[in-house]
């Protein structure tokens, strides 16, 4: 009678909590390769598990062969052992509900397997911790279809191989490799030199996200040195923080559910405030339009770079020197909606408005920076400072050439036999400035104007400088005043060096540009 009673018992639990349907580890696990990863999002979510591990440098490697090509990760973390190895490898080791560290880098306890998956079939872990032995264990995909079981292998480690010989030399740490790289090097042969050239481009890719990434730990004191190929990865900072012309508007902190967010909007330095190189590497992986906006960062980890947060504002032109930075805690990855990849990030509604705010005051300042190129002077100091001025005429503007600029007026008095060929030719000048052809170019490449003389080199420039100061001393001008009404003329405003040196070449002691 009892066992009567037992049996009915567990038919009607059987009927409440339904039937068992584990997943198909055959058909599951080539599902864990559409998340979506490219190369350098994988790339960076390995290193999340190194940092988080307290790694003080980690390496990347890059190894050619075609479709037989490997990359690697080793870093000089804490190691594993046997069971923390396990579990590691282990899909979904941990719940996004779960307390993490503050500096946990950490979201799913997917990322090492699906952003490896995403890339290889094959995901081989070596790790030790101080004074352990060596642990080892592998997925890899082609063993799971055909056993359809989530059974990992312990294989077989070329003790020769110098990757190898680099991790057994370190007190503790891990080494991750990639075999199998399917979806980076499918297809490609060993001897082919455009498969190699693709190659190459696509670590060239990694090293820029993983330097515009990273970028944080990378600086300052307890720094984590980052290696391809055992060259060192330079830190990109989005904000030119140590450049003195960046304009740090102000820095706010807000709370969200007991927690705290902090916010610093940037305005970065007008082109004309920037050498060239400077210049071209601020504008950052996708160009300076482009990288406008919010900068999303968990744990120092930048998540969201250049983007406007869904707030209906367009990127613009005259909004490109904005930058605003967002620093979230890991506590509150639910509230901002951070996805697997960590490339994901909205904020919360109910500090949409702060957002907003944040956004038109940093907009606004650096709409005032980009029109008036850092800080233009007015135009009151003398009208001949300028080459150009317009003009309106019947409801239409012109470009005309400013007859009383010391050279204009120079050469007008030393061609004054031929005024009239010479006055020809300015009309000419005037009349086919290809107005058009500028704002065309300017609206589709805005970053390739460059500054006056930005190609020219320095003797170039200087003989210049000292050509118009000669024109200046001739007209009546003392050589200390010539040398100041050159500092204010635009064309020379970026090399004030140059000035300098020209003017203490004419006797003018300690003379300063402004």
């Amino acid at each position: 009678m009892k066992n009567e009673v037992l049996s009915k018992k567990n038919e009607e639990e059987q009927l409440t909590l339904g039937e068992f349907a584990d997943p198909k580890p055959a058909a599951l696990i080539e599902s864990f390769r559409a998340f979506g990863y490219d190369p350098k999002t994988a790339i960076a979510d390995l290193i999340d598990n190194s940092i988080t591990a307290g790694a003080k440098n980690i390496w990347i490697g890059f190894h050619w062969d075609g479709e037989s090509s490997v990359i690697s990760f080793l870093d000089d973390g804490c190691g594993m052992d046997k069971e923390q190895l396990v579990n590691a490898m282990r899909p979904g080791c941990f719940s996004p509900l779960d307390y993490r560290k503050p500096d946990d880098l950490g979201r799913f306890g997917l990322g090492l397997k699906t952003a490896s998956f995403s890339q290889c079939r094959n995901l081989t872990v070596i790790t030790k911790t101080q004074n352990d032995i060596i642990n080892i264990r592998a997925w890899d995909l082609d063993h799971i279809i055909k056993n359809n079981t989530w059974q990992l292998i312990i294989p077989e480690i070329d003790d020769s191989d110098k990757i190898y010989q680099d991790f057994k030399n370190l007190k503790s740490g891990t080494l991750v490799l990639w075999n199998k790289i399917d979806r980076i090097t499918g297809g490609m042969n060993t001897n082919s030199k455009n498969d190699l050239k693709i190659f190459h481009n696509m670590i060239d890719l990694v090293e820029e996200h993983l330097s515009m990434t990273f970028h944080r730990f990378m600086e300052g004191k307890g720094r984590i040195h980052f290696f391809i190929n055992n060259h060192e990865i330079k830190p990109w900072d989005p904000f030119l923080q140590n450049h003195p012309a960046t304009q740090d508007i102000t820095d706010e902190s807000w709370e969200l559910n007991k927690e705290i967010v902090r916010v610093e909007p940037f305005v970065l330095p007008h082109h004309s405030k920037l050498d060239k190189k400077t210049h071209e590497i601020a504008g950052g992986p996708k160009g300076w339009n482009a990288q406008q906006g919010f900068y999303i960062y968990r744990n120092k980890r930048l998540l969201v770079s250049g983007s406007w947060l869904n707030l209906g504002i367009k990127k613009e032109e005259h909004y490109k020197l904005a930058r605003i930075l967002i620093d979230i805690p890991n506590s509150l990855d639910s509230e901002w909606q951070i996805d697997v990849k960590k490339a994901v990030a909205r904020p919360p509604n109910s500090i949409k408005d702060q957002i907003e705010r944040i956004a038109n005051v940093a907009r606004k300042r650096a709409s005032e920076i980009y029109r008036h190129r850092g800080t233009e002077l007015p135009r009151i100091v003398s009208p001949h400072f300028y080459v150009w001025s317009k003009v309106l005429k019947g409801g239409k503007v012109y470009y005309r050439i400013n007859r009383q600029h010391p050279l204009v007026e120079e050469l007008s008095q030393i061609n004054s036999d031929n005024l009239t060929e010479f006055n020809a030719l300015l009309r000419t000048i005037e009349e086919t400035v290809p107005v058009p052809l500028i704002v065309m170019t300017n609206s589709e490449k805005p970053d390739s104007t460059p500054i006056p003389f930005e190609d020219s080199e320095s003797k170039e420039i200087e003989n210049q400088i000292d050509t118009i100061i000669k024109i200046l001393i001739k007209t009546g001008h003392t050589t200390e005043k010539a040398a100041e009404m050159i500092s204010l003329m635009e064309e020379f405003r970026s090399y004030p060096e140059l000035i300098k040196k020209i003017a203490e070449s004419y006797g003018v002691e300690n003379f300063e540009v402004e």
